[in-house]
């Protein structure tokens, strides 16, 4: 099993063109910000002391989230190519069980989705720190680390559910490229959620994606927000319009938020085994009907 995680990792770092592409809807949510949104964003929280840092964690926050989610389904692509080109058959003929088999894709997405927010990570920190003179508190680092590690599980779980009915690699190409497009708003980092109409921020709140850009945020924000709004209500406010805390009714906290992600994980995970089964049992009714 570990054999074919590495040939997965393999090939995915080897598809440069392939790597660039999985990046594409991180890479526009970073130059919409720093091109056409920053300046107009600025100019809305001038009175805010060090507003320049504080929207930049913002939006690493939730470029983070789209990276996570667009390089899982580009990597879980390689298992819809296997598909279509009859490999899984001859995977089947050695050692590896059906689960076994499945499993190497999940692990090799979910390590391909993690090492892809690293390295997003480290270029957007390095160039807001020339340009803004950004600094984070190094002993955040581990734990926006752990958040990348469940962030690469989350997005590999819900895009597993996807590529279970995609069958033909052209098919997925064009669900990649609607969820690049589209991932970048339904986390709410194209636009804050606060200035979206009720309907978007629902489907927004929807979105598991977003509670992990809203987890992100919470943990790399949480100082520069405290010394920028001393008022708790102007805090709330901040935080309620630009998506940094989701709000159902009332403001989640960063334990209910990473609650909400272990349970919409474990859900997939669920509903993955389940089908899991339902195949492996139609593969039995179908073999012994031969």
């Amino acid at each position: 099993m570990l054999a074919l995680c590495r040939r997965n990792l393999l090939l995915y770092f080897k598809n440069k063109a392939g790597v660039f592409f999985s990046l594409l809807g991180a890479m526009i949510s970073l130059v919409l910000y720093v091109i056409f949104l920053k300046k107009s964003m600025l100019d809305s929280w001038a009175a805010v002391p060090h507003s320049r840092q504080l929207l930049d964690l913002w939006l690493i926050g939730g470029t983070l989230s789209v990276t996570g989610i667009t390089t899982t389904l580009t990597a879980l692509g390689q298992l819809a190519k296997d598909r279509e080109q009859q490999v899984i058959k001859d995977f089947m003929l050695t050692d590896l069980s059906r689960f076994e088999i499945k499993v190497s894709y999940l692990l090799s997405a979910s390590l391909i989705g993690f090492l892809m927010q690293v390295i997003m990570f480290a270029i957007m920190v390095s160039y807001f720190g020339m340009s803004d003179q950004l600094h984070l508190d190094s002993s955040k680092l581990i734990v926006i680390l752990g958040i990348a590690a469940l962030g690469a599980l989350l997005s590999v779980t819900g895009n597993m559910l996807i590529v279970e009915f995609v069958h033909r690699i052209d098919t997925l190409g064009t669900i990649g490229t609607i969820v690049g497009t589209a991932t970048g708003f339904l986390v709410g980092t194209y636009i804050p959620i606060g200035a979206l109409p009720t309907f978007a921020q629902t489907l927004i709140k929807l979105t598991p994606g977003a509670y992990l850009a809203s987890l992100y945020r919470q943990v790399m924000m949480d100082q520069q927000l405290a010394q920028a709004f001393p008022v708790e209500a102007a805090r709330q406010h901040f935080e309620r319009l630009m998506g940094v805390r989701l709000d159902w009714g009332q403001l989640l906290s960063t334990t209910t938020t990473l609650q909400i992600i272990i349970l919409i994980m474990l859900a997939g995970v669920l509903l993955l085994f389940m089908g899991e089964l339902i195949q492996q049992r139609q593969h039995q009714f179908a073999y012994k009907n031969e």
